[in-house]
């Protein structure tokens, strides 16, 4: 019963997560003016949590896990291959998303202001985009669950800080639909079902890894949440920040996610 309020637990956090690209749409639908310099130190404080927590936390408790089975060496070694494998597959799902749908790209909600033009392209373009951010989505969903299952606490911090990354990517979703069809409720629609790749992630990680998790599985699954994170981080939320506001906005946002993860990680000591 315990380990099923743990999966429990783990699912929601991971669906909350996901389903925060409804909160980007629904600001891009009811406030007239995107608070650029609120979204630069929120990605920035995202970036912070995350890079923190992966190198702090979660590559150790990987290390100790792999230090079981392998030894101190092959433990090691096998963590740091699989730090970088995560990175590998989070670039390389970025390599195959087409740069024009490029799901980065930033979008505001003064763009709403224009008249809609009923443009194929940018209807495709905002599609494109739904379906590069539920790719995307699908391993953070994979990461947040495993954190969460193995520390709630933990899971916590990261469900807010992938939360957080999830919001401008529901306006970018919505903006280009909006702006092609003027139909709002089906940019929601979309926005909203490119979240449900998280919890999906989440399903489909637990449905085959379970089974087969042991100490050696969980250190190459939770070394490689790592490096995905870290990627996440310097690939996506802090170039985003930058564009959102001033540099100086997202290292402060960074600095003082670090600083509240490291101090939530205390409290836990």
């Amino acid at each position: 019963m315990e380990n099923f309020n743990a999966v429990l637990i783990a699912f929601g956090l991971t669906l909350f997560a996901g389903l925060s690209t409804g909160i980007g749409s629904a600001i891009a639908f009811f406030t007239k003016h995107t608070n650029t310099k609120f979204l630069s130190v929120a990605l920035g404080f995202s970036a912070g949590v995350m890079i923190y927590v992966s190198f702090v936390e979660i590559f150790q408790k990987a290390k100790e896990s792999l230090i079981i089975p392998l030894g101190e060496m092959g433990g090691t070694t096998l963590t740091v291959i699989s730090f970088f494998g995560g990175m590998l597959v989070i670039a390389l799902i970025d390599k195959f998303i087409p740069s024009a749908e490029n799901p980065h790209e930033i979008h505001t909600v003064e763009e709403l202001d224009n008249k809609p033009v009923r443009n194929k392209k940018l209807m495709r373009m905002g599609v494109f985009t739904a379906l590069a951010i539920g790719i995307h989505n699908f391993p953070e969903g994979l990461a947040t669950f495993t954190a969460a299952l193995e520390n709630p606490s933990l899971g916590i911090a990261i469900a807010i800080a992938i939360a957080i990354h999830n919001i401008p990517e529901g306006i970018a979703v919505s903006v280009p639909i909006v702006f092609a069809t003027g139909d709002r409720k089906k940019a929601f629609r979309l926005s909203f079902l490119s979240g449900l790749a998280e919890p999906v992630g989440a399903i489909v990680g637990y449905l085959v890894l379970m089974p087969i998790m042991s100490p050696l599985t969980f250190g190459i699954l939770f070394a490689g949440v790592a490096g995905i994170m870290v990627f996440i981080s310097l690939d996506e939320l802090l170039p985003a920040a930058r564009e959102y506001g001033e540099h100086h906005l997202s290292i402060y946002g960074l600095i003082s996610g670090m600083m509240v993860m490291a101090a939530s990680l205390l409290l836990f000591v």
